[in-house]
């Protein structure tokens, strides 16, 4: 199916559904950052919200959602990203935020995360992890209103 194509559908889904055409993009199918065959690096997402630090995931215990394959250091926090994905997964799909923000996606370290609010949020590096926590709340704004299209793309 094209993009256009893709879009059309989506936004006639979206009006039939009483829902805003890119809430319905986004519960439809979202765009994950994946390295090496894994979302997020093969990190533990429930690990930076429950621990506070990034935790390697063993690929003996994972999942697949939402396009990608996701890895748990403990079989309690895959039950926990399976009872509330979006609530556990990082925002943007895992991509940098900073760079959503700024309307474009790019790759993340996966030492250099904020949790805000409890979710989480990945940048490219530290140096940009900085720089996204020095205007938090106005980057956190500029991403979610781009991060609809850019997912879409």
């Amino acid at each position: 199916m094209s993009n256009v194509s893709r879009r059309g559908f989506i936004s006639f889904a979206a009006l039939m559904c009483g829902v805003a055409p890119s809430q319905f993009a986004m519960a439809i199918e979202q765009k994950v950052f994946t390295n090496g065959g894994y979302a997020i690096n093969g990190y533990d997402p429930v690990a930076y919200l429950k621990e506070g630090k990034p935790v390697r995931g063993n690929p003996a215990i994972q999942t697949e959602w939402n396009g990608a394959v996701w890895l748990f250091s403990t079989e309690e926090n895959k039950a926990a990203f399976l009872s509330a994905p979006e609530a556990n997964a990082p925002q943007y799909g895992g991509y940098c935020a900073y760079a959503v923000s700024r309307n474009y996606t790019a790759k993340t370290d996966p030492e250099a995360f904020t949790v805000h609010k409890g979710k989480l949020y990945l940048n490219y590096s530290p140096a940009v992890a900085s720089e996204w926590k020095s205007e938090l709340e106005q980057n956190i704004v500029s991403g979610d209103a781009n991060w609809p299209a850019l997912a879409a793309k």
